[in-house]
């Protein structure tokens, strides 16, 4: 940059020497460059975007996802609506605006794994990448707050695109609220003989029904080692994503206000959320690509 040349009066001046005459840097020149084009109104078919324009979006976007990309992610969700802009701009426009991801927070533990009933061994060994749909599933249950008691929620999750396929939500954390949820997730893939079904060592999981259901749909029973959680880490990270991104510092009067916002986060994370995991790509459109692959393959 610095063979560069400005141009004054109609004579052209190496860049170096220019800002030698002035004595000032360089990169003084150039922040201060950078600045005044950023306070310019956008012209129609530059390509560029003013500070001020750009911003617009950004807030849009950060409205449309209730606040849940940091800025990695709101610099991807930019480029995929066509808008050519630098991840610093991005990075640096965000903090001083107020434009966030929500903060973190500590969670209530819903695992009770002090029982004599029979556990299953780790099938997975942390291997949550596998090559196919309905290959390798998890599950897990957490729990939100409402003024009229503890909402629990189950959910499976398809390790292959990290798309949920199953769910179940109920006031109790009896064994039908992950029986439910595995006959969601059954029903509307119905998937082979032999799919690997992964959760934690929890009663409801260890149940004898529960297991009785799973070897009906012909599936696999996986369990995480004790007081692992790093073993159903595709899961943990799923309630971070929906508390942390979705229900910190809300209040639910009533246990259907919950299971509402639930299920817009549910569908959002299916259709719009992008996964880095995933190339930044939401789960149906991991899958849709997925299954694009294989026709074109077998052509």
């Amino acid at each position: 940059m610095k063979y560069a040349w400005i141009e004054r009066q109609g004579q052209q001046w190496p860049l170096s020497l220019a800002c030698e005459v002035l004595r000032m840097s360089v990169s003084g020149y150039l922040e201060h460059r950078r600045r005044r084009d950023a306070r310019k109104p956008s012209r129609p078919g530059s390509g560029r975007l003013s500070d001020e324009m750009l911003l617009v979006h950004m807030r849009a976007i950060h409205a449309e996802v209730r606040q849940e990309n940091g800025w990695p992610r709101m610099w991807r969700e930019l480029l995929g609506r066509g808008h050519r802009v630098s991840k610093e701009r991005v990075r640096r426009l965000m903090s001083p605006h107020g434009i966030r991801a929500r903060g973190k927070r500590k969670f209530v533990v819903t695992t009770d794994s002090r029982h004599n009933l029979p556990m299953a061994p780790d099938l997975l060994q942390r291997n949550f990448s596998p090559a196919a749909p309905n290959q390798v599933r998890s599950s897990d249950i957490t729990c939100i707050p409402t003024d009229e008691g503890w909402l629990y929620l189950a959910a499976v999750l398809d390790l292959h695109s990290r798309q949920l396929v199953g769910w179940s939500m109920k006031p109790h954390m009896q064994t039908s609220l992950v029986t439910d949820a595995l006959r969601m997730a059954w029903f509307r893939r119905q998937p082979e003989p032999g799919l690997v079904f992964h959760s934690d060592r929890g009663s409801q999981y260890c149940s004898h029904e529960f297991q009785r259901v799973l070897r009906g749909y012909g599936m696999r029973s996986s369990m995480s080692r004790k007081g692992n959680c790093w073993d159903n880490a595709p899961t943990e990270s799923l309630w971070g994503h929906l508390k942390v991104g979705r229900l910190h510092g809300r209040k639910f009067a009533t246990l259907r206000q919950a299971m509402d916002e639930v299920v817009a986060w549910m569908t959002f994370h299916n259709h719009r959320r992008l996964h880095s995991s995933l190339g930044y790509l939401s789960p149906m459109q991991f899958e849709q690509r997925w299954q694009a692959a294989q026709h074109k393959n077998a052509a």
